[in-house]
């Protein structure tokens, strides 16, 4: 099963589970989730092929869907859910083939179609770093730095580094294989008639006015609201906004 870190303990309240994006882990949403958690038990994982969840060649959307029905059927059977960019896909998905097991949904930037802007460049900077340098984050952050990559995306990724592993915690040539199901969606005739609030960053491109028809195809009670003073990581650049926004709609 993915690697879990719980916040909180249960309440009456429905627990809540956190889905992060490509390169990320339950970790990157520490924040939000122990905040969060002063009201129900919130649940991150860490998504196959990233942090201390179990590697597999296979890196699909549907299978995603099927690790996150596990967590969720350990835990009562039933949860809201919020999921950003690769892990909004995912969750997008698992309430589509496991309709119970979701009561709200929150999808963080990111529309159920398919995307030409490949972050393929970044697993090559990554592959790039000689690990055997690094003793410190901050010697990753320098090499990183001299590949072209940008100071919060230095950050971000390090996240990922096991420095006295010389590893990176993320399956790289997994991720690699699998960039175009990542960028993609699959074609399922299902549809799910629970609450989903698409949320973007007011900032970001990734949910544009022409996806509404395939967002209100598959999700026909679908809400849309943005978050001023940030882009595609809104939960990272404006994380209060990104709580109060997400309590609104779990707790209405």
């Amino acid at each position: 099963m993915l690697n879990t870190i719980l916040h909180g303990t249960p309440t009456d309240r429905p627990p809540l589970l956190i889905a992060h994006g490509l390169y990320g882990s339950a970790r990157n949403w520490g924040v939000i989730a122990k905040r969060l958690s002063d009201e129900r038990q919130v649940i991150a994982v860490d998504m196959r092929n990233h942090g201390s969840s179990p590697w597999s060649d296979s890196h699909s959307y549907p299978d995603m869907a099927e690790d996150l029905a596990e967590v969720i059927a350990a835990h009562g059977g039933q949860m809201d859910v919020i999921g950003h960019s690769m892990g909004g896909k995912a969750s997008m998905m698992l309430a589509l083939l496991h309709p119970q097991a979701v009561r709200r949904l929150l999808v963080a930037d990111i529309a159920p179609v398919s995307y030409t802007h490949s972050q393929i460049q970044f697993i090559e900077a990554m592959r790039q770093v000689d690990l055997e340098q690094v003793t410190r984050r901050s010697d990753a952050h320098a090499q990183l730095a001299k590949l072209g990559v940008e100071p919060a995306l230095q950050s971000f990724f390090t996240q990922s580094l096991d420095i006295q592993g010389k590893r990176w915690l993320l399956n790289l040539d997994a991720l690699a294989n699998h960039m175009p199901d990542i960028m993609s969606f699959p074609q399922v005739e299902a549809s799910w008639d629970g609450l989903a609030l698409f949320l973007s960053g007011a900032n970001s491109d990734y949910v544009l006015p022409e996806h509404r028809p395939q967002i209100r195809a598959k999700f026909p009670n679908a809400r849309f609201a943005k978050i001023s003073d940030a882009g595609h990581w809104l939960h990272a650049e404006n994380p209060r906004a990104f709580e109060q926004t997400a309590r609104a709609f779990f707790n209405a």
